[in-house]
């Protein structure tokens, strides 16, 4: 993964996609990916001033899946699939 421009760029398999994106509480998003894996994306622990409104319930409590990608803010914020899995935990449904 590396950063450019404050845009992520990931360096996984291409081909994958998030299908289902659904806001948690302190930052973090329970992502679906089009394997039917479930990880959690700490959207907190990304840097740059693109991801700043984030921090904003109001965004980030309404992210819309576009093409696979996961955005917010009308698609002014958007992170490849790639890099939300490269940074990404895996999911426990028990432990949630």
């Amino acid at each position: 993964m590396y950063i450019k421009n404050g845009i992520c760029y990931g360096e996984l398999e291409m081909g994958i996609t998030i299908t289902e994106a659904k806001p948690l509480d302190w930052g973090i998003v329970l992502v679906t990916f089009s394997t039917g894996e479930k990880r959690l994306f700490d959207t907190t622990e990304i840097d740059g001033e693109v991801f700043k409104p984030l921090a904003d319930l109001e965004i980030f409590r309404k992210p819309v899946i576009a093409y696979g990608t996961i955005t917010w803010d009308n698609g002014n914020i958007d992170i490849a699939p790639e890099t939300v899995y490269a940074m990404s935990y895996p999911y426990d449904s028990e432990t949630l």
